[in-house]
């Protein structure tokens, strides 16, 4: 089990310093933000990535929030072909293993939102073959507002259409948009169990608490909310022999990377 922070700590002054801080917290992965736009050169994220590895640390990306596959605007359609595929290449250079994609939002036809899913990750998925780029994970996230496409089974139908996709699981996300449901060690095992029936070898996480409403999310929280409470989570996962990645994406992220992993007893790395 992997466990570090959603962005490069602000205390490592840059990304090398971030990775170098990082790692004295005694956290091995971190996920680097290209939320609004992967603008990063290849000869700087082969020198990040280098230092990664040097560390340790198991790196993973975050595609620009635009991406909108079902948008009804053709051009941002297009757009969003660009932005992921720019997100790959991002996350090959930096030796990532797959990148995280908000996919779309259901708007005023939701019936259309998991065919154009399909084809615009299909669309992404050939240029990057083309291109040779076959060791990058395209990671559709489950969403936590009820406007928006994410849920495991709508991921699941975009993995029968289109190869190298996979789940990204936010556990904050599935509790919003469930008003709550992620209560006991049974809801959080059933989730877990169907999770890693779809993840592949490696099962990408994101965690924190949250704030919801009657349509979902409104806002991330530090896990002293206990809403969810993650220790569930830790307790159901800390005899799992699956191979875990969990990001965080509380206000806190590395603090609380540091408590969701000392919530599993007696681990450190």
């Amino acid at each position: 089990m992997r466990f570090g922070p959603a962005g490069y700590p602000s205390a490592g002054k840059n990304p090398i310093g971030s990775l170098e801080y990082t790692r004295s917290l005694g956290l091995d992965a971190l996920e680097v933000e290209f939320v609004r736009g992967a603008r990063i050169s290849p000869e700087s994220a082969a020198k990040i990535g280098a230092k990664a590895k040097e560390l340790d640390i198991r790196l993973s990306c975050h595609a620009p929030y635009f991406v909108s596959f079902n948008s009804e605007s053709e051009e941002t359609r297009m757009k969003s072909i660009d932005w992921v595929v720019s997100t790959a290449r991002a996350a090959h250079n930096l030796g990532a293993y797959i990148i995280v994609i908000h996919a779309a939002s259901y708007g005023k036809s939701p019936e259309t939102a998991l065919p154009m899913v399909i084809s615009g990750l299909s669309e992404c998925k050939n240029i990057l073959d083309d291109e040779g780029i076959k060791d990058v994970i395209l990671g559709v996230e489950t969403m936590g507002k009820t406007g928006q496409f994410g849920t495991l089974d709508e991921i699941s139908e975009v993995m029968r259409n289109v190869d190298g996709v996979r789940p990204v699981l936010d556990v904050a996300h599935v509790h919003a948009r469930g008003n709550g449901c992620l209560k006991t060690e049974k809801d959080m095992r059933e989730l877990a169990e169907k999770f890693f029936s779809l993840s592949g070898p490696v099962a990408h996480f994101h965690i924190s608490c949250i704030k919801y409403g009657a349509k979902g999310e409104i806002s991330h929280l530090p896990l002293e909310a206990r809403d969810p409470d993650l220790q569930i989570l830790a307790d159901v996962l800390k005899d799992s022999d699956q191979d875990c990645t969990f990001i965080c994406e509380s206000p806190l992220i590395e603090k609380d990377a540091v408590v969701f992993r000392d919530m599993f007893p007696g681990y450190r790395r």
